[in-house]
């Protein structure tokens, strides 16, 4: 039930992030859903893709400095409130989200958000419990 996310590590200036994206698209990766979070010197750029190995490997073979993490995608009901409920449930068994972002795609009629938890393993147990869907990463990929 968890999700593959890549993250790079780019300087802050001017082109990095659009090299980033031409690599991967030469290669053939498809970015599913990401996130860039910035410093005055570095940015991280977190990225779910269709093919996690190649992505990896063409972007260390440029020279960037890529690392894995897991995340959890979970289906949030798309209407006032549907993420409210969800952290709700989370604060209630003192869980810590670190990030998260949006996916690019809905499924159904509810929107995907991305998490990254202190203790995922409780998270998806809390999310479960209190009925949210929780994606499987293989799912993600292939959207």
């Amino acid at each position: 039930m968890k999700v593959e996310q890549i993250s790079i590590f780019i300087e802050n200036k001017s082109g990095r992030l659009a090299e980033v994206t031409r690599i991967l698209g030469e290669a053939g990766v498809n970015i599913r859903a990401l996130s860039l979070a910035d410093t005055s010197d570095f940015g991280i750029l977190r990225l779910i893709v269709n093919d996690r190995e190649k992505a990896k490997q063409v972007l260390k073979e440029q020279g960037f400095t890529v690392s894995k993490t897991e995340v959890v995608a979970v289906e949030v009901p798309d209407r006032p409130g549907g993420l409210s409920q969800i952290l709700q449930a989370l604060d209630r068994d003192g869980i810590n989200v670190e990030y998260m972002y949006a996916f690019v795609e809905r499924c159904g009629e509810n929107a995907v958000i991305i998490f990254r938890f202190d203790e995922t393993e409780k998270a998806i147990a809390t999310l479960s419990t209190n009925g949210f869907t929780v994606l499987e990463g293989e799912r993600l990929y292939a959207m």
